[in-house]
């Protein structure tokens, strides 16, 4: 073992953030589908049958009350589950369970209706990466090692996705950054391939400490400067005005901040046992 720097104990307190980010924006994500248990969307434009409507947070429920409730108030738990060492591993792996069904049963379906929308093919990655993380949480040797390894490969590919369909929608992602950030085509490749290059780490388990932490970093970028605005009111995404989806959008992204962190970290204390 080498002596730890001022720099290694800076990054591993940063790091040491990530878990609570996550656990903190899962409850965020259980309490505002309570919040909004009664509203509804359709996820489908209006030239597409069947429309689905649905309830406007991750992992987009039907708008079935009693439903939103129940499962508002499981996720909000397990989320706070993930604060506690003693909840931790049992929180974790009934959360990532939870989302993986969700995701199976209502939002691989509505992608399969439109196989080429990225909008809803990233429905369905979003929480399959929330899941996969949830999962991971407990670190190495925690959880069954055929689930260690689905979930990071599943996590691999879904990053994989975000990745290459940035690159296929280079100008139009553009749009969605604010105009006093320059080179927009360039940020969107360039996020694109930071995307492939974590789920190639992940798939290959190589420098997966430094690929999550630097993917959280990118995500934490895109709250302050995206997300946080638009929900403050203070920046306005084309063509995204639900203040709902916009929270939500918000919790996802603060989760895969989080998330990311949590996974470095994770390597960190590997790596020094």
């Amino acid at each position: 073992m080498t002596a730890e720097t001022s720099l290694d104990k800076t990054i591993a307190a940063i790091l040491r953030l990530g878990r609570p980010i996550y656990a903190l924006a899962i409850a965020g994500l259980g309490i505002e589908t309570i919040v909004y248990a009664h509203t509804s969307v359709f996820l489908y434009p209006l030239a597409v049958h069947p429309r689905f409507p649905a309830i406007s947070v991750l992992p987009f429920l039907p708008p079935i009350p009693s439903l939103a409730y129940v499962f508002g108030i499981v996720m909000a738990l397990l989320g706070f589950g993930l604060l506690f060492w003693q909840t931790l591993r049992t929180s974790a792996l009934a959360l990532g369970t939870l989302l993986f069904l969700a995701t199976l049963i209502l939002d691989a379906p509505r992608n399969a209706a439109i196989p080429g929308s990225m909008g809803l093919r990233t429905i369905v990655f979003e929480p399959l990466a929330m899941a996969c993380i949830a999962w991971l949480l407990p670190g190495a040797g925690q959880i069954p090692a055929g689930l260690e390894r689905f979930a990071r490969y599943l996590l691999a590919i879904s990053f994989a996705v975000f990745g290459v369909d940035h690159f296929l929608a280079l100008a139009p992602i553009g749009t969605l950054i604010p105009g006093w950030i320059p080179w927009h085509v360039f940020w969107i490749a360039f996020f694109g391939a930071g995307f492939i290059a974590t789920g190639i780490s992940l798939a290959f388990n190589i420098l997966v400490r430094w690929s999550t932490a630097c993917l959280g970093l990118m995500y934490m970028i895109w709250v302050l400067t995206l997300h946080l605005p638009s929900v403050l009111g203070f920046y306005v995404i084309a063509g995204r005005t639900n203040p709902v989806s916009l929270m939500s959008s918000f919790l996802i992204a603060v989760s895969l901040w989080g998330g990311s962190w949590a996974l470095a970290r994770s390597q960190t204390r590997r790596l020094s046992a």
